[in-house]
């Protein structure tokens, strides 16, 4: 690729909006300087292709109708290392916001439609030499920024449980799948609950690790202090392999610490849960639309902990309810200056950068920007104005507060071993109609948020597991632990599962099974 050299009237416009007060001799005088600059472009371009990766060749297919039940599958694969290590046999589907080589990857939007990464993600090769078998890409939500399952250019993703609701998001095709059966387990990516939402909506198990603990490469970014990646499954037990398996340093992530230690997180499992002290967080019950059902099925759930051993207290956290507002400037103006303006990936930071995603998303962006979901354009609205407004000052405020948002979690996990509250406030909300209003497709895409996504925020390790049925729809309850000590999490998560005999299935779990 050999950079084009830019005319006068290019670097006019450069000039005109840096407001540079250049005049037409200026810049006539500038250009041949930055043409001379430019030329070291071409020398990076040419060292890069001779170390670029390729894709190989894999097999894969895009399912239609009766093949792609609940609308949850992107394309199908069957690919295989053949190795016999922990997760031999086992089936994964992968969000499609992480990176399979040699196999497309959409992101559920258009302005990524057509482009086929050259490697694996980081979590992809170690699932494959666990033993695993990628099943296939897993529709996620447009560019990830939604809790709803309806915001994907192929077509809303179905709830198993009950086909005209909301299979949560944004990884509303794994958690379809892992709920209905269609697979051992699957990948999430988590930036405002996305893997917990979806957990609560079908009533299967999300663990959003300790913000790190997995490396994020090859998965799209949204905002690089918020974005998690963990597992997607129907047990516990399962959830806790898989984060074996898939966490650790790759040393291409700035997001993980140096000093990054992992465990075996299913061999902790067996270390039991009585005695631990459970804190029920106050302030995440009783939201503006908290449904009552789902409020006193996580109390239950509580109650069964205290009934198996477990010292169970009331405590509140005043802060957890301005965790969201935290969130709210986090999110819009980090994805508007990443996600977007920064082509996904943005700069300034140490690690692997894929600059060919970069460059296929910027141009399909850029080229019709109406192209965006309702959602990504509100975040490019509120983000901008914002950032070119007030020079990006709220961001930095927001930042500097999340010391105090992770700080008040960690006092009151300084007496408890985890807190226990509602995953999301509601049950799985019926499924917008394609022509709804906006107002509306906002509204089912963010309403969930309240709960999952100061945690994003300050970073600690929570896992979502069903606390009950009600009206026939599963309730999500969620637990949060110390930073770094998911086994901990994990270990309370397995004793409610084992206390109440295990979680249930949809109806249709396992039908029409696939492998």
């Amino acid at each position: 690729m050999v950079v084009e050299l830019p005319e006068h009237g290019d670097l006019a416009k450069v000039a005109e909006r840096y407001g540079l007060g250049l005049s037409e001799a200026d810049i006539a005088s500038f250009r041949p300087l930055v043409h001379g600059l430019l030329t070291s472009w071409d020398v990076v371009a040419e060292l890069y292709e001779k170390c670029a990766p390729t894709a190989p060749d894999r097999r894969w297919s895009r399912p239609e109708g009766a093949e792609n039940p609940y609308n949850a599958w992107y394309v199908r694969t069957d690919i295989r290392n053949g190795g016999s290590g922990p997760l031999a046999g086992r089936t994964v589907a992968v969000k499609d916001n992480t990176m399979v080589a040699g196999v497309p990857m959409m992101n559920g939007s258009t302005t990524l439609e057509g482009f086929v990464p050259t490697r694996d993600a980081t979590i992809i090769t170690r699932l494959l030499d666990a033993g695993a078998t990628i099943a296939g890409k897993a529709v996620c939500e447009d560019l990830c920024f939604s809790g709803g399952s309806h915001t994907a250019r192929t077509g809303a993703v179905r709830n198993p449980w009950d086909e005209t609701r909301s299979a949560g998001g944004s990884s509303c095709g794994s958690s379809a799948l892992v709920a209905a059966g269609l697979v051992d387990m699957a990948t999430g990516g988590d930036q405002g609950g996305s893997i917990r939402m979806p957990a609560s909506y079908t009533g299967i198990v999300g663990h959003k690790p300790t913000h790190g603990l997995v490396p994020y490469t090859g998965a799209f970014p949204i905002e690089q202090t918020i974005d998690h990646l963990g597992p997607m499954t129907r047990t516990v037990a399962d959830a806790a392999l898989m984060l074996s398996v898939i966490a650790g340093r790759d040393g291409q992530d700035p997001r993980q610490p140096r000093d990054l230690e992992t465990q075996d997180y299913r061999a902790a499992l067996d270390q039991g849960a009585e005695g631990l002290r459970v804190g029920v967080l106050t302030e995440g019950f009783g939201h503006i639309n908290s449904e009552p059902g789902v409020d006193d099925s996580v109390r239950a759930a509580a109650e069964t902990l205290r009934g198996i051993g477990l010292t169970v207290e009331d405590v509140s956290v005043p802060w957890h309810l301005f965790g969201a507002k935290l969130w709210d400037v986090i999110a819009t103006e980090g994805a508007t200056a990443q996600m977007v303006d920064g082509n996904g990936y943005g700069m300034n930071w140490q690690g692997l950068y894929d600059p060919e995603v970069m460059a296929h998303y910027g141009s399909r962006w850029r080229s019709d920007a109406s192209q965006f979901s309702e959602t990504v354009k509100l975040v490019l609205l509120a983000g901008r104005y914002a950032i070119d407004r007030y020079d990006a000052a709220y961001y930095a405020m927001a930042r500097d507060l999340v010391p105090q948002l992770r700080a008040a979690y960690d006092e009151a996990l300084s007496r408890y071993d985890v807190l226990l509250l509602p995953t999301t406030p509601i049950q799985a909300t019926v499924l917008p109609d394609p022509g709804a209003p906006r107002e509306e497709i906002i509204a089912r895409a963010l309403e969930m948020l309240a709960n999952t996504s100061p945690l994003d925020v300050s970073g600690h390790p929570a896992c979502s597991v069903p606390a009950g049925l009600v009206n026939g729809l599963p309730t999500g309850m969620m637990l949060v632990g110390k930073q770094f000590d998911d086994a901990t999490v994990l270990r309370v998560a397995h004793a409610f599962e084992q206390a109440v005999g295990g979680f249930p299935a949809p109806a249709a779990a396992g039908a029409g099974r696939a492998v």
